[in-house]
């Protein structure tokens, strides 16, 4: 994976992330609300020699001793006879070794000064507990040093620095917790994102197709959830097409493009439409990638091969009558039950007609070949099929045909879903033309799988025009009488 891949994925689930790292420091908010508040205080002493005179070698001499006595102070500080004097000193209920944990003494490098911090559940007992615990120091120094009469040691601690009343807790520290419970969120939201990418087995980005099965994928259709609901078909009239989907309009222009320049010197003149499942939009892909054909000037006959479940005659709103069935069984005339499916008359229809009782038979019969023959003399032909997982008839039909174009749903259609179809393609000896990738999001963060063509490109800046630009836009095209 490249790093665009990987920003591809903290795009599509930035949403999990954001929300992953907002509950990390909420979580991690809370819990500082529910921690006991406690209080630090600090108060200092300074370890200097008594009656060391006033000249200056006794001053030396005097800072010398001071300094070899600063270690072993500090270790006196963590003493329980320390304790036990603040304990009495303060007529505090806590044991010697219990308020030890709750004080720190400390010398800063190349001092006599001596801290002590102590930390309470609130600001008079931390301040006074500092307080205490320097006298009690100084108590024990003059018992180990002295005769145990105050200032009787050579070397004391005298009492610097009073400790002062703590403005605010010390802990905890919800600042920080919240700054590590949102990285910690963060964390995880972006683990989530690469898990979820790496489990998820659903096609979603033209190359991750191509790189897993060796397809090229030959065209990305938006969501239309107008052509989805309704099965409604395009409208290639005019400048720009059907005003209200021409990120679509121009996707199928796409489309068109890719199949004549496949094979410059022998395009494809068949081409059967099919899905792994049902639900893929093949049929209305089939329906709109005919008009799109048939727009460019093209001869072009659309034929309803799903003689399981056929659905053009509903989207062209044509009544049920002969089809193919009938002109394959010679109870028709191929002239008699075509339709014409657009106003410049490049466009045939020739409906599934009555529904027999092995569509695989009959479209897999010499009859079906023959006419597939002549039909792709003067035109190109657009086959609808079935999904070529449930029945074989989209592979039977494969053979008299220049090739298939598999239509997978984006977000939808799994990998081993497009792999068992073109396994069963190519079993029958079928080509596949390629694979077009539909129902893709134009925006929102599913988009972020997908290419910039529906995310900001020249098709998104058309939709947003108003609808006076567009009459402006469409005036400016028409030619002049």
């Amino acid at each position: 994976m490249e790093l665009q891949d990987y920003l591809r994925i903290l795009r599509a689930h930035w949403l999990a992330i954001v929300l992953l790292t907002v509950l990390g420091g909420s979580v991690a908010f809370g819990w500082s609300a529910l921690q006991p508040r406690v209080y630090t205080a600090s108060a200092s002493g300074y370890v200097a020699a008594a009656n060391t005179g006033s000249d200056t070698g006794s001053s030396l001499v005097g800072d010398q001793l001071a300094r070899g006595k600063v270690t072993s102070y500090v270790d006196i500080g963590g003493w329980r006879a320390v304790a036990e004097y603040a304990i009495s000193d303060l007529g505090l209920d806590d044991s010697p070794e219990q308020l030890v944990t709750r004080v720190d003494v400390s010398s800063p490098l190349d001092t006599v000064i001596i801290h002590v911090s102590a930390s309470a559940g609130s600001p008079e007992e931390a301040r006074d507990l500092a307080e205490a615990w320097i006298r009690g120091m100084v108590e024990q120094i003059d018992e180990i040093e002295g005769d145990g009469t105050a200032g009787s040691a050579a070397v004391t601690l005298i009492p610097g620095d009073s400790a002062r009343l703590p403005t605010s807790p010390s802990l905890p520290n919800t600042r920080l917790n919240v700054a590590l419970g949102a990285l910690i969120g963060l964390a995880l939201g972006i683990g989530y994102a690469v898990i979820r990418h790496v489990l998820d087995r659903r096609v979603r980005n033209p190359r991750d197709i191509e790189r897993e099965t060796g397809v090229s994928v030959v065209g990305t259709l938006p969501l239309e959830k107008d052509l989805t609901q309704d099965r409604r078909i395009l409208i290639f009239d005019g400048p720009t097409g059907n005003q209200n989907s021409t990120a679509m309009t121009e996707a199928m222009r796409e489309l068109r493009t890719n199949l004549q320049f496949m094979d410059v010197d022998n395009p494809p003149r068949v081409i059967v439409v099919s899905s792994p499942l049902p639900g893929d939009g093949k049929s209305t892909t089939a329906a709109n990638l005919a008009i799109s054909l048939a727009a460019a000037g093209q001869k072009v006959v659309l034929v309803d091969a799903d003689l399981r479940r056929p659905v053009l005659s509903t989207l062209f709103a044509l009544p049920d009558g002969a089809g193919l069935t009938d002109v394959l069984a010679g109870r028709a005339e191929y002239a008699d039950v075509v339709h014409t499916g657009d106003v410049s008359g490049n466009l045939t229809l020739l409906m599934a007609g009555r529904i027999p009782p092995n569509p695989s038979e009959v479209l897999g019969s010499q009859r079906m070949r023959d006419l597939l023959a002549v039909l792709r003399e003067d035109a190109t032909v657009i086959v609808d099929s079935p999904p070529t997982i449930p029945v074989t008839d989209a592979a039977v039909l494969s053979t008299a045909a220049d090739g298939v174009l598999l239509v997978v749903s984006a977000g939808r259609t799994t990998y081993e879903m497009m792999h068992k179809a073109l396994e069963n393609v190519a079993k029958a000896n079928g080509r596949v033309l390629g694979v077009v990738l539909n129902k893709v999001p134009k925006r929102g963060s599913a988009a972020a799988y997908y290419g910039y063509q529906y995310h900001g490109s020249y098709t998104s800046q058309v939709e947003t025009l108003t609808r006076k630009e567009r009459r402006k836009a469409t005036a400016a095209a028409t030619p002049a009488p």
